[in-house]
């Protein structure tokens, strides 16, 4: 570990940057010339593009064997985009949600966090469970496609006469598209090699580097892509892109990664007894958020930012002193499950109190 590591996580975030850019960029542009509304684009090739660093983490470690690092990967990265993406996005500017993805995705995303619940509780998630999920997802892209032709395919019978002039700029955005997805890969693939590196010199094990280190840096493209989106007022694309990111993380990544390992993929206890039920937890929390208002504001986001703050100081707590392990564990769930309740309390009233008034606008 020396000045070389440092080196390529630099270079990895600058590859990061730049790579949102073109993303955002050409995938909002896309949405706009093809007639799709922007939260499809968010929700597919947004997602998917920027979720390929989480497939080849976790399918990388898993035939590696190295399976805690592929379960905390996929754990860490949902609990992340909830909490800290949606949250900092929100604190730039309040989140207004699209309706389809607040009746359809978000209940889709809590319902999925549930089930891998319950498919890991028996300490494994088997090839024929994996095979199922990579299914769902299939089916979850084909619904999609056919959803947004259904809704948004008038535009297709444009008349043929723009295309001259269309087309270089056609092509120009799916380049920046192209390109942006492959610098974010690029760049999440550099940050984590080097962040891995600086975490094995401090003795960390696979299940804290894969929540912590590994998770922040596979999330990277869906933190810039979503607070790019988030500065140009992006709001399908930066919310579409973090539901659509948990939806293919819980369908395509852990399904993928469950089918290398003849056994099926193992489900560490630890990760079992504490960090499923917290990204259940985070899944389930978005529902009235989401359901009451249609948007999240500022508030919102920062309670989101304090939630990931607290997740993020137990696991530095159980990676320094494992002996008080089931201490730790009691005062976040302690903390976590009452700030849970209050929040739904708090939001659901306030909806409540507000029914019937005329809606206000969204700050700037």
């Amino acid at each position: 570990m020396g000045a070389v590591t440092w080196l390529q996580i630099l270079a990895g975030l600058g590859c990061l940057a730049a790579g949102a850019q073109g993303l955002v960029r050409g995938s909002s542009g896309l949405a706009r010339r093809l007639g799709i509304s922007p939260l499809v684009i968010g929700l597919t090739v947004v997602a998917l593009g920027t979720s390929s660093p989480e497939v080849t983490v976790s399918v990388v470690s898993a035939v590696r064997g190295q399976t805690d690092l592929a379960v905390g990967n996929v754990v860490g990265s949902n609990i992340l985009n909830v909490l800290f993406v949606l949250g900092l996005s929100a604190l730039i500017t309040p989140l207004v949600v699209a309706r389809q993805l607040v009746r359809r995705d978000v209940p889709l995303m809590a319902g999925l966090s549930l089930l891998m619940g319950a498919l890991a509780w028996n300490g494994r998630i088997g090839r024929l469970e994996g095979c199922a999920l990579l299914a769902g997802l299939v089916a979850y892209i084909v619904f999609l496609v056919r959803f947004a032709w259904r809704q948004d395919g008038e535009p297709a019978a444009a008349p043929p006469v723009a295309a001259p002039t269309a087309s270089p700029a056609l092509v120009w955005l799916i380049v920046m598209v192209a390109a942006g997805l492959g610098l974010l890969i690029l760049g999440s693939r550099m940050l984590v090699d080097g962040a891995i590196i600086i975490a094995r010199a401090y003795g960390l094990s696979e299940l804290i580097i894969g929540l912590t280190i590994v998770a922040v840096g596979t999330s990277l493209p869906e933190v810039a892509s979503s607070l790019v989106a988030a500065f140009r007022r992006e709001s399908d694309l930066a919310v579409g892109n973090v539901v659509g990111s948990n939806l293919f993380n819980l369908l395509g990544v852990l399904g993928a990664a469950a089918l290398p390992q003849r056994g099926g993929l193992p489900v560490p206890p630890s990760a079992l007894s504490f960090d499923l039920p917290v990204m259940i937890a985070v899944a389930v929390a978005c529902l009235p958020i989401f359901f009451t208002g249609h948007r999240i504001s500022r508030w919102e986001g920062a309670l989101f930012l304090a939630y990931y703050v607290a997740y993020v100081l137990f696991l530095v707590l159980n990676a320094t002193g494992y002996h008080a392990l089931p201490l730790y564990s009691s005062v976040m769930l302690a903390f976590v499950l009452p700030l849970t309740i209050v929040t739904l309390t708090v939001v659901t009233v306030r909806a409540w109190r507000h029914r019937g008034r005329p809606p206000r606008p969204t700050p700037a």
